[in-house]
């Protein structure tokens, strides 16, 4: 397998990296942190502008890219800079699922998400689903020719700021049955959608969703009535590979970091990377690290594998991207001391960007039980 880009991807790397390295800094950073929309605008049209948007669709959908090794490309460069604005959910996950089920008039909206001038969120989890991505007691029925939503949604990202929401409901079957789930594009200000909002401890805002007695007509629903499953599981597996992506290139960034540290912190007169017992910390991390790159360009080969195969390589990545990821965060705060703790020292937001991506869409023992699952099938 060759494991060099193309040089197309390796533009479009050149690009993003000199992009954030210029406009998006550590203070730059704090300050959409603090902001109340968790996210810049401004930051979000300019990638657009860049192509970045449009890199996670295919020529099909409006994009350019769209294929797991174009994702990996964006998302380690997010990720080696920190990024909290929305490209998982408005493209990967809910504009990849109108990308893959909606009709012609519902893909309209892509342009516009391909242009910045839109975002989406993918209301699906609930306060009991955890991650089993079937459990969904949301439900759908029709009524008077439309569609009844009702149900509540859990730490839905991006909910605010969405322009609509791609939302998981469920027309047949038991809460936890993968058949009877329908997904519905539901406008952002729908009578009996309510949103509370709140920030996210890596960056970024979500909110708790609520659905009541919402009406939207027969025309809002992406994909067959009751089987989309499939597509859920498929878009869920991209978007792990781009959280896998996302910690890695984070974990880029501490490492560099922690080597910079070592290098001009001094004790006794010397600088303390001169000394063996954190040499040799450092170098056990460098190699896990290695490790954690080879897992994720294997899971983002396999994304057009079937099921089984695809299903394992992605829960072998993200099972190991989430155990190297704590080691990483952890052995750079210790070697740093206690202005790693400190929000103003890049290293704050990184580390805690780093812990808590494990925790989306599956953590390291879910998956560890996942690829158990798939490697007897």
């Amino acid at each position: 397998m060759n494991f060099e880009l193309t040089s197309e991807r390796q533009m479009l790397q050149d690009t993003l990296r000199r992009y954030l390295g210029d406009r998006y800094t550590t203070e730059v950073r704090n300050r959409i942190i603090e902001s109340d929309a968790g996210m810049s605008a401004e930051i979000w049209r300019e990638l657009a502008d860049l192509g970045i948007v449009a890199a996670l669709f295919t020529e099909d959908q409006g994009g350019f890219g769209g294929l797991g090794f174009d994702i990996v490309t964006v998302f380690e460069e997010l990720g080696r800079a920190g990024v909290v604005e929305p490209f998982l959910d408005t493209a990967v996950l809910a504009g990849g699922l109108v990308a893959d089920l909606g009709s012609e008039a519902q893909r309209a909206v892509l342009e516009r998400v391909v242009g910045g001038e839109a975002q989406l969120a993918w209301a699906h989890g609930e306060p009991t689903s955890r991650y089993d991505l079937s459990h969904v007691e949301t439900t759908a029925r029709s009524l008077d020719g439309g569609i009844e939503l009702n149900g509540r949604k859990s730490v839905v990202v991006n909910a605010e700021a969405a322009e609509a929401l791609v939302v998981t409901a469920r027309e047949s079957g038991e809460p936890d049955d993968p058949e009877g789930l329908s997904l519905f594009l539901v406008p952002g200000g729908t009578p009996g959608l309510s949103l509370r909002g709140y920030p996210l401890m890596g960056g970024a805002r979500a909110a708790e969703v609520t659905l009541e007695t919402v009406h939207v007509p027969e025309a809002a629903r992406l994909g067959p009535a009751g089987d989309v499953y499939s597509a859920i599981e498929r878009r869920v597996a991209m978007a792990n590979v781009a959280l896998s992506a996302e910690a890695l290139g984070a974990m880029e960034t501490a490492k560099a970091l922690t080597v910079a540290y070592l290098g001009t912190r001094k004790q006794f007169g010397r600088p303390i990377g001169t000394f063996q017992a954190l040499q040799h910390r450092m170098a056990d991390l460098m190699i896990e690290l290695e490790q954690a790159r080879s897992a994720v360009i294997l899971a983002a080969g396999h994304m057009a594998d079937e099921r089984c195969s695809r299903e394992r390589h992605v829960s072998a990545a993200k099972n190991l991207i989430g155990r190297v990821g704590r080691l990483v965060a952890e052995e750079s705060i210790q070697m740093h001391g206690g202005i790693a703790m400190s929000q103003e020292y890049e290293l704050a937001h990184i580390a805690k960007r780093i812990v808590m991506l494990d925790h989306r869409l599956g953590d390291t023992d879910h998956h560890m039980e996942r690829f158990i699952a798939f490697s007897h099938v």
